[in-house]
């Protein structure tokens, strides 16, 4: 029911391109998420989505977050996981234009679920390197058995808990992380949050990683909209006086931190 009404106020604050008066929005919104190009990337998403959705394996899911509005039971088939827990179609496909249209070079997500996301963002820029965080060390094999089937060389997926890969700031692409004080901290070009959709969770991420940016960061927060908590955050981070331009296109947060543009949030239909 939250969600139901939290959309039917989003449809009323929304505009689409024609709405945007920010020559840097307006070219992501008309050459990124408008895009209608059916890139040859969208098949293997979809394979990759197949091979998911046929696979009857049960996994005992360790969920460190919010938990699950959909599974009763931490016995899950990877094939319903992947049907109603996984980054819908649509959804990847904005990211892989996202990243296709960005080209960051240092990506971290955080939370890998069945790599869904992680296949995207890795098709969108193969030179990329992806770090992903995934807590349940089931899902975790689950997602590595899929990038080694699919040959996404670029994705290193570490098995950790958020907080624990948090305290070590480890350099991207690293494979056995430092104390933070043996080295300087890390930039990523873009953040994906996708493992806790609780209030202090997410604005305990954000702080810890805000000195991770840099001015052509791109942070992107899953379900802003998923409770009344979420959406507290979401107006945090708004707020926040190292942000200066995001987009609230429902499902996704965007956040910029371009230090030239004029501060402005955007409510986008996508």
């Amino acid at each position: 029911m939250h969600q139901i009404l939290a959309y039917i106020k989003f449809l009323f604050k929304s505009s689409n391109r024609h709405g945007v008066h920010s020559p840097f929005i307006y070219d992501l919104v008309t050459k990124c998420f408008y895009d209608k190009t059916t890139y040859e990337a969208y098949t293997i998403l979809e394979k990759y989505r197949q091979h998911l959705l046929n696979d009857e394996e049960i996994i005992t899911v360790t969920d460190f977050g919010s938990g699950s509005r959909v599974f009763k039971s931490n016995q899950r088939k990877v094939a319903a996981i992947a049907k109603n827990a996984g980054i819908s179609p649509k959804r990847s496909q904005l990211l892989y234009r996202l990243v296709n249209y960005f080209q960051p070079k240092n990506i971290l997500e955080i939370g890998t679920s069945l790599g869904i996301a992680s296949s995207a963002m890795s098709l969108g820029n193969p030179k990329a390197k992806i770090i992903t965080l995934e807590g349940c060390p089931e899902t975790s094999k689950v997602a590595k058995d899929a990038f080694d089937t699919f040959g996404l060389q670029n994705v290193e997926l570490i098995t950790t808990k958020f907080e624990d890969f948090f305290t070590h700031h480890p350099q991207p692409n690293t494979q056995h992380p430092k104390p933070k004080i043996h080295h300087p901290t890390p930039t990523y070009d873009l953040i994906y949050f996708d493992g806790n959709h609780q209030k202090e969770a997410t604005l305990d991420y954000f702080d810890t990683l805000l000195p991770t940016i840099h001015n052509d960061s791109v942070w992107v927060f899953d379900d802003i909209h998923w409770s009344a908590g979420m959406e507290e955050a979401w107006e945090k981070i708004k707020a926040h006086p190292s942000v200066t331009v995001t987009i609230d296109s429902f499902y996704w947060g965007l956040v910029f931190f371009r230090k030239e543009q004029r501060r402005q949030d955007f409510v986008i239909r996508v």
